[in-house]
């Protein structure tokens, strides 16, 4: 099979290949209708796992990924082109990776003697929010709609021909790479055909097995905070996690890691000694800690300055190796402007954000792990504190929970998040009224086509089975809280709206509006920001 697709491989290389349809659309629109056709529905991914042991599926994933990029005619060695920066973790490796994409756009290639454009970076992250093309950015800007569909296309035609040259069905299952993978194989595509400088890539799930990962020798590699996640392809302890997110560790390959507990360093240390690559824990940089920090960081949350300092080591040695001036040991060294300019400049939404509207402030956090949900809550109860005028008014005041975790163990979510702000607050009841939705984004246009997902289960969506058991459960933890269950996104946020349209007739013209956390999943941040924007409130 393999000779078969590297004679594939030297006919793309020899020859432009076109297969194109006449009568196939090739707009943005019929991109993301082809893209959500790769989607495997609920019932397809649990009999895949009933049928396949954790370790099956793990060590099918690169093998797989090497196959599709063979046939849309690249080698795994193509991808050495890109000078990739590559970043695992559980917590903050999205945050990380535009810490790092930010910082080098601070810097030219006359800084390294090279005379002509900008440096021209990559940066492929996951999941997007409101757009898909949002995971694939050139220059910390989104693919165009056009361009999406085009690099789209040229890959999905490069498969269609694969397999009528291998006497297949193009269309036959099995054809293309389900939807993360065939992102990722585009991203690589975008990234060469555009002829990146650098391409800061984020894993997905795990490391060692993650599709990202059939990049041979990337310049520099990072690992942001672990915790406990995606225990079905990863295992169940902290110390089986590291071994997984080691995995991006290569031979003679700087690493750069955040503090972890001493039993995931030790397993990422032997990780690092076995791939023969060096690895670095990095602290914070004594002029990025949270009580004392010089800069003020593009993202909220003191968490964001361990992120921050990996990014910054991550950056340091990946211009150095380019032929940029920057200090040998950053991180005992005054920062560079370049370097700070970038780290305030950075942007990525759904992580601590803030939107203001006249009657309410919404705070949105896509935290979806029991580590990132607690840093989630004490994020808002920093702002809680803050955005008040005083604590008997914060303490009286209206507060909203939107909330809602398809996928994940979400009722130990929605306990982390309440023991997380009850304690800070010092008040168990630190929400007025609590709203659990689905991540259905409108009531009558249902899904945005970004953002279909097949792979929750249908009944318990058209039931709000799970709904209806966090509201159970805040009932249980905070009885004096207001629960409601609502079919869609759009229905929540309008009764926030409601509440808070009420509520700014009885409070004082000066005060504070209402404020309501946004939070538990980043497919429900998602939906949240697309409906905010397309339909402001009535109220302005």
């Amino acid at each position: 099979m393999r000779g078969i697709w590297n004679s594939i491989r030297w006919q793309f290389c020899t020859r432009r290949v076109s297969t194109r349809s006449p009568t196939m659309t090739r707009t943005y629109e019929a991109a993301i209708s082809s893209l959500n056709s790769l989607q495997s529905n609920y019932a397809l991914v649990e009999e895949f796992k009933k049928s396949k042991t954790r370790q099956e599926i793990n060590e099918l994933s690169l093998p797989e990924t090497v196959e599709w990029l063979e046939r849309i005619g690249y080698q795994p060695n193509d991808l050495n082109r890109l000078n990739a920066i590559h970043v695992a973790g559980t917590k903050g490796k999205g945050s990380t990776s535009a810490f790092i994409s930010t910082i080098l756009s601070q810097y030219t290639r006359k800084d390294a003697d090279q005379p002509g454009s900008n440096l021209k970076i990559g940066l492929y992250t996951s999941p997007h929010l409101r757009f898909a093309r949002e995971r694939i950015k050139i220059n910390n800007t989104p693919l165009s709609e056009e361009q999406f569909a085009h690099y789209f296309f040229e890959v999905w035609d490069r498969l269609e021909h694969s397999a009528k040259l291998a006497g297949q069905d193009p269309t036959g299952p099995g054809m293309k790479p389900q939807y993360f993978r065939y992102l990722t194989v585009m991203a690589f595509h975008t990234y060469l055909s555009e002829g990146v400088d650098v391409a800061v890539i984020e894993c997905g799930i795990g490391g060692q097995y993650d599709c990202t990962n059939v990049i041979p020798k990337p310049k520099v590699t990072a690992i942001s905070s672990l915790g406990i996640d995606h225990v079905d392809l990863l295992g169940h302890t902290i110390e089986e996690i590291a071994w997984h997110k080691g995995g991006i560790l290569k031979r003679d390959v700087n690493g750069f890691a955040a503090p972890q507990p001493l039993s995931a360093e030790q397993v990422l240390a032997k990780r690092a000694e076995d791939a023969g690559a060096r690895l670095d824990i990095v602290p914070n940089h004594y002029e990025l800690c949270p009580d004392s920090s010089k800069v003020t960081l593009g993202l909220a949350g003191d968490f964001q300055y361990t992120n921050a300092s990996v990014a910054v080591a991550a950056a340091a040695d990946f211009l150095r190796q380019v032929g940029i001036d920057v200090p040998d040991n950053i991180m005992e060294a005054q920062l560079p402007a370049k370097f700070k300019t970038g780290l305030e400049e950075t942007r990525l939404g759904g992580r601590c954000e803030t939107r203001f509207e006249k009657n309410v402030s919404w705070y949105i956090d896509g935290g979806h792990t029991l580590e990132s949900i607690r840093l989630a809550g004490q994020w808002f109860a920093s702002r809680i504190k803050a955005d008040s005028s005083s604590e008997d008014i914060a303490a009286k005041k209206t507060r909203i929970l939107i909330f809602n975790q398809q996928t994940r163990n979400s009722t130990a979510l929605a306990r982390a998040l309440h023991e997380t702000l009850a304690s800070a607050l010092g008040n168990d009841s630190p929400f007025t009224h609590a709203l659990f939705c689905t991540n259905i984004t409108y009531k009558k246009a249902g899904f945005r086509p970004d953002l279909v997902s097949m792979n929750t289960n249908s009944d318990d969506l058209e039931l709000l089975r799970v709904q209806k058991s966090l509201a159970l459960e805040w009932n249980a933890i905070d009885p004096h809280a207001q629960t409601h269950v609502f079919g869609t996104i759009e229905e929540a946020a309008d009764f926030a709206r409601e509440v808070a349209g009420q509520e700014r007739k009885v409070l004082q013209k000066d005060e504070a509006p209402v404020m309501t956390f946004v939070t538990g999943s980043m497919h429900l941040v998602g939906g949240f920001l697309d409906v905010i924007e397309t339909k402001p409130p009535t109220d302005t």
